[in-house]
C-alpha cells in the first residue's frame, strides 16, 4: 500500500507533464507547406518529411500546392529553379561540385520561410535541412538564412546481390534474383529504411552488384531460354525492380544495376554447350548478340536505371578486347533499347577502371556516346591510408581530368572485416585525399564489413544484426564529408562527441571517450596491412593474422607491390627493412618495426579510452558492450601482429648472419605473438560468427578456405601453433646439427593424358631443350623435381596473337603445370603482349577456379634472355577438358599425378637468396 501512496504523485506529475506538452503544442502555430503544381516527387516527399517533422513537434501542419496557400500565416514556400529532374551530369571537370546541382537556399522574411533549390533535389535537401535545424533547435527557426550544396556530384552506397559462397553448379559472381537465396531483396520495409538512411545521410545513388542480372529481370525474343527464373520469380522481379526505382526517386536516389563481362546465363550456356564465363575465350557474334540485346532490352523496360560495366575479370583484361566490347556491344546494346522506345536522353553508363585500360576506352567511347563516367578504387579492396600516391594515383588522376565525373569505390573493407569501424577523422582525410589527391568528386561506399552476407553482421546475436543499424556511423561519416570534406577538427570531435553521448545515453564529455577510441582504433587496421600484408585484395583476411613464411617471403604467395607503391606513405616491407639493417643502410619512410610499435600504442589507447566511457552508459548497453569487446579485440590484435612482425625481423636476420642466436632472439616474440593469438581468440569465440564474409576458395591468407573452413580465430590458432612448435624444432636442430636444411625434392612423374588439340610437338624438359617452335631458345636451367616432365611445345608467335588452347582427356585426376614468364606489369595498363599474364585474383576472380591461383615453383625454369619462369598448377578431375590461356608466351610443361600436393618454394635459379621457409615448414 505504502509503495502505490508513494506512485501517486509520481504519476501526477507524469500527466501534469504530458499536459504542460500538450498545451504548449497546441499553441504553436501552424505551418503551411506550399509546394509546385505537378512537383516532382522529391519536392513532394521533402515537404512531407518536413511536414512529419513539423508535426512531431507540435506544428499543425498542412501541405498545399501553389494558388491554395493562405493569404497570411506563417508558411514554408518550396520551389526549384530547374524545370526537369535530372541524375547529376557527366561534365564537371572540377573535384567540387562546381555547378551547383543538388544545392539550395533558405531564407527567411517575417512570416515565410523560402526553400530554393537549383534541381528538385536541392530542394528535397533544403526541406530536410529545415527538419534537421527544427529538431536540433527544438522550434521552427525565425531568421533561418542558409545557402549550401554537396561538393561531391555522386555520393552512393553498394548492396551486393551475392553471397558467401557459390551456388551449386556455378562459380564466382553468378547470382540469380530469387526469394530463396535472397529474401532480404523482397523486404520492402527494409529497403524503405535503407533508402530513409540514405536520404537522411544526402546519398543520390544506389548501386546494385551483380555478376548477371539480365537473366533474372528481361526477356529476350531471340533468347527465350536464357532466362534464369521461373515465371513467378520473374514477375516479383519486375514488380520489386519498379518499387525500388520509385522509392528511389522520391529521395533523390539514383538506381544503378552492375554487372560483370563475359558472364551469360547457365541455361543459355548449357544450351549453347559453353562456359558462363571463360576469362580467356575469343569474343564471338554469339557472346556479343546475347549481351547487347541483354543490355537493350533491360534499358527498354528501365530506361532511367543507370549500369556500371566491369569490362575486366570475366573477358581478358586491358587490350582491345575491352575497347571492341564496350564501344561495339555494351554501348550499342543501351542505343538499341533508346531507340526502341523512343527515347534520346541517354542513361548514364559507369566504367569501373578494373583490370582494364580505362582512360583507352573513355577515349574510343565519348565520340559515340557522352554520358559517362568512371570508377576506380580508392584502396584496393581494403582501406590503407590517406596519403595514396604513385601509379594508382596517376591513373586516378588521369581518369578525372579527362572531363566527365570520376568516382572513388571504397570497395570490399577486407582489413575491416569483422569488426566495427567508425573513425571519423581517419575517413575525412581520405575524402580530402580523393579531392585533393585523385582530384575525383564522387563517392562510391561498400558496407563496412560483410559485404557478401549483407544485410547482416557477423555478430554472434541471438538475432542477427543489421549492417545498417551497427554501421549507422559509418554511413554518417562518408556521406558528411562527401557532402562537404574541409569541416574544422575541433567541430567534427563536438559534433560526433554530441553524436556518441546521444546514441549511448551519456554527456558529450563521456562520448569524446568513445570518440578516441574510435580514432586511436582506426589506425590499426590500415598500418597493419600497408605495412605487413600480401594484398589489399579480399583474397586476405587480414584480421585472421599471418603465417610467418608470409611476412619472410611474401613474393611466395603473390605479393601485391602496388599496394605499398600507392596505397601507403612511403615505407619499406619487412624484407626490406630486414636487408637494410644487415648492409646498415639508412632506412627509408615508415618502416615495419616503426609501425609494429604504433599500433600498441594504438590499442592501449582505444582500451584505455572506451573503458572510462563504459560507467556512463545509460542506452544501447549490449550495443556498447559490443563495441567495448571490439576495442579489446583491436588491441590484441596490435599486440599479436607487433610480436609476429619483430619475430620476423629477427628470423630475416638470420638468413644473413647464419647464426642460431638470431633465431633464438625470435622465439620470445613469437611465443609473445601466440599468447595475444589466444586472446584474440577468447575474445571472438563468443562474439562472432566468422572473421570474413567471403568463404570461397578465393580467399587463401593467411589459409586457404576450403568450404567455408578456417574463417574463424579458433580454426587459425592449431595452425600458428604448429608454426611454432616447428620453429621450435628447427632451433633444436639447428643447434645440436649444421647441416639442417630444407627437405630433399622428389623429381615429379608423368602422368598420361590424351591430347586432342594442335601442339608443335614436345620436348623433355631438361637443360638444352628448346622452348618454342618458332624461336631458337634453349632451356639453361631447371628446377630438380621438373626434369624428365613431358612439355608441349607452342608457337610463341601464335600463342600471342591467339592464345593457348588445350583439350585433353584424362582417366584420372590430374595437374596441368604452366610456365608464366615473370614480366612485371602496372596494375591497370596493358600487360607486355609478349607474355601472358600469370593467374592474379586481384583483377580476376577466377584465377583459383583450377587452384592456380598462386604461384607452386618460383624461378623455377631460365632460358636465353627471357624472364624466370613460375610454375603454376591447373587441377582436373577424370574426363574431358578445354582450356583456354591468355595471350602471350607461357609454356605447358607437362601433366603430374592430381593427388600429388606440390610443395611451394623457390627454385632459386634467377639469383633470388636462399629459402628459409623451411624453418616454420
Amino acid at each position: 500500500m505504502k509503495r502505490i501512496l508513494l506512485l501517486v504523485p509520481l504519476l501526477f506529475l507524469l500527466f501534469s507533464s504530458c499536459r504542460q506538452s500538450d498545451i504548449s503544442s497546441s499553441k504553436r502555430e501552424a505551418v503551411t507547406i506550399v509546394i509546385p503544381q505537378a512537383a516532382p516527387s522529391r519536392v513532394s516527399f521533402g515537404a512531407e518529411r518536413l511536414q512529419l517533422a513539423l508535426q512531431n513537434a507540435g506544428y499543425p501542419a498542412k501541405v498545399v500546392t501553389q494558388g491554395k496557400q493562405p493569404k497570411k500565416g506563417r508558411q514554408i514556400r518550396i520551389g526549384f529553379t530547374d524545370t526537369a529532374i535530372q541524375t547529376p551530369a557527366a561534365d564537371a571537370s572540377s573535384n567540387i561540385n562546381s555547378t551547383g546541382k543538388e544545392g539550395f537556399t533558405i531564407a527567411t522574411a517575417e512570416n515565410v520561410i523560402t526553400i530554393t533549390g537549383t534541381d528538385a533535389s536541392g530542394a528535397l535537401y533544403g526541406c530536410l535541412e529545415v527538419a534537421d535545424q527544427l529538431q536540433k533547435q527544438g522550434e521552427l527557426p525565425h531568421n533561418l538564412q542558409l545557402t549550401d550544396q554537396p561538393e561531391m556530384v555522386l555520393r552512393g552506397t553498394a548492396v551486393g546481390v551475392q553471397k558467401t559462397y557459390y551456388l551449386p553448379g556455378r562459380t564466382v559472381y553468378e547470382y540469380p534474383y530469387t526469394e530463396e537465396t535472397f529474401p532480404w531483396l523482397y523486404d520492402k520495409e527494409l529497403w524503405i529504411k535503407y533508402l530513409d538512411m540514405m536520404v537522411e545521410n544526402r546519398y543520390n545513388s544506389l548501386y546494385l552488384w551483380n555478376g548477371h542480372p539480365f537473366a533474372s529481370l528481361v526477356k529476350l525474343p531471340d533468347y527465350p531460354y536464357a532466362l534464369e527464373v521461373d515465371e513467378e520469380t520473374f514477375a516479383k522481379n519486375e514488380e520489386l525492380y519498379r518499387f525500388l526505382t520509385e522509392e528511389a526517386e522520391k529521395r533523390g536516389i539514383w538506381v544503378i544495376q552492375m554487372f560483370y563481362n563475359i558472364i551469360v546465363s547457365k541455361p543459355f550456356a548449357e544450351k549453347h554447350d559453353i562456359k558462363t564465363q571463360d576469362r580467356n575465350r575469343p569474343i564471338t557474334p554469339l557472346l556479343s548478340d546475347y549481351t547487347r540485346k541483354s543490355i537493350a532490352a533491360f534499358v527498354e523496360k528501365y530506361p532511367n536505371v543507370g549500369l556500371l560495366i566491369t569490362l575486366g575479370e570475366a573477358m581478358e583484361g586491358v587490350g582491345q578486347d575491352d575497347v571492341d566490347w564496350f564501344t561495339k556491344t555494351i554501348i550499342p546494346g543501351v542505343q538499341d533499347g533508346l531507340k526502341a522506345i523512343g527515347q534520346t536522353v541517354e542513361p548514364p553508363i559507369v566504367l569501373r577502371a578494373h583490370d582494364t585500360d580505362a582512360p583507352r576506352v573513355m577515349k574510343e567511347a565519348l565520340p559515340i556516346y557522352k554520358n559517362l563516367y568512371t570508377m576506380a578504387k580508392y584502396n584496393g579492396e581494403a582501406l590503407t591510408t590517406y596519403t595514396p600516391r604513385g601509379k594508382w594515383a596517376e591513373l586516378h588522376r588521369n581518369l578525372s581530368r579527362i572531363g566527365t565525373v570520376h568516382i572513388q569505390n571504397v570497395h570490399i573493407l577486407a582489413n575491416l572485416e569483422p569488426f566495427r569501424y567508425s573513425s571519423p577523422d581517419f575517413i575525412q582525410k581520405s575524402v580530402r585525399a580523393m579531392h585533393e589527391v585523385y582530384e575525383s568528386n564522387g563517392l562510391h561506399l561498400y558496407p563496412q564489413a560483410s559485404y557478401w552476407d549483407w544485410p547482416y553482421t557477423a555478430d554472434k546475436t541471438n538475432e542477427r544484426l543489421l549492417q545498417l543499424d551497427r554501421d549507422w556511423m559509418w554511413y554518417e561519416a562518408w556521406a558528411r564529408y562527401a557532402w562537404k570534406s574541409q569541416r574544422p577538427k575541433n567541430e567534427e570531435e563536438a559534433y560526433w562527441s554530441n553524436k556518441l553521448g546521444r546514441e549511448f545515453g551519456m554527456a558529450p564529455e563521456q562520448g569524446r571517450h568513445v570518440l578516441q577510441a574510435q580514432e586511436e582504433a582506426g589506425e590499426i587496421s590500415p598500418k597493419i596491412l600497408r605495412r605487413f600484408g600480401i594484398t589489399d585484395g579480399n583474397r586476405q583476411t587480414m584480421s585472421l593474422g599471418m603465417l610467418m613464411t608470409q611476412f619472410i617471403n611474401p613474393f611466395r604467395y603473390s605479393v601485391f607491390t602496388l599496394m605499398y607503391e600507392s596505397e601507403a606513405p612511403e615505407g619499406e616491407m619487412i624484407i626490406e627493412y630486414a636487408e637494410k639493417e644487415w648492409k646498415k643502410e639508412k632506412h627509408v619512410g615508415e618502416t615495419p618495426v616503426q609501425v609494429a610499435e604504433e599500433i600498441v600504442v594504438h590499442g592501449r589507447k582505444a582500451v584505455e579510452a572506451i573503458d572510462k566511457a563504459a560507467g556512463a552508459v545509460t542506452q544501447n548497453k549490449e550495443e556498447f558492450a559490443r563495441l567495448q569487446n571490439d576495442m579489446y579485440v583491436y588491441n590484441a590484435m596490435a599486440q599479436h601482429y607487433s610480436e609476429k612482425v619483430k619475430a620476423a625481423v629477427k628470423v630475416l636476420r638470420y638468413k644473413y648472419s647464419e647464426d642460431v642466436a638470431d633465431l633464438e632472439k625470435a622465439l620470445p616474440h613469437l611465443e609473445k605473438s601466440m599468447e595475444h593469438y589466444r586472446e584474440l581468440v577468447r575474445l571472438t569465440k563468443d562474439t562472432y560468427l566468422y572473421a570474413n564474409s567471403m568463404q570461397t576458395t578465393q580467399r587463401k591468407i593467411p589459409v586457404r578456405a576450403t568450404d567455408g573452413a578456417f574463417k574463424h580465430w579458433e580454426e587459425i590458432l592449431p595452425i600458428f601453433e604448429q608454426e611454432l612448435s616447428t620453429f621450435k624444432q628447427r632451433i633444436d636442430s639447428l643447434k645440436t646439427s649444421h647441416n639442417a636444411t630444407a627437405a630433399k625434392v622428389v623429381p615429379l612423374k608423368n602422368a598420361h593424358v590424351i591430347i586432342q588439340s594442335k601442339t608443335e610437338g614436345s620436348y623433355t624438359l631438361g637443360k638444352g631443350q628448346k622452348l618454342f617452335a618458332d624461336t631458337t631458345v634453349l632451356i639453361q636451367d631447371v628446377a630438380p623435381e621438373l626434369r624428365g616432365l613431358k612439355g608441349m611445345r607452342y608457337s610463341k608467335a601464335k600463342q600471342i596473337a591467339e592464345g593457348t588452347t588445350i583439350k585433353f582427356t584424362a582417366s584420372r585426376p590430374v595437374k596441368l603445370l604452366v610456365g608464366y614468364f615473370k614480366k612485371p606489369v602496372a596494375y591497370g595498363s596493358e600487360q607486355d603482349p609478349n607474355f601472358a599474364r600469370a593467374p592474379e585474383l586481384e583483377t580476376d576472380a577466377t584465377a583459383n577456379d583450377y587452384g592456380q591461383g598462386e604461384t607452386k615453383i618460383t624461378n623455377a625454369i631460365v632460358a636465353g634472355d627471357l624472364p624466370p619462369v613460375n610454375i603454376h598448377s591447373y587441377s582436373f578431375n577424370a574426363g574431358a577438358h578445354t582450356l583456354h590461356l591468355p595471350k602471350g608466351a607461357l609454356l605447358l610443361i607437362g601433366f603430374i599425378d592430381g593427388t600429388k600436393e606440390l610443395k611451394i618454394y623457390d627454385a632459386g635459379l634467377a639469383g633470388s637468396t636462399k629459402d628459409i621457409d623451411w624453418l616454420f615448414e
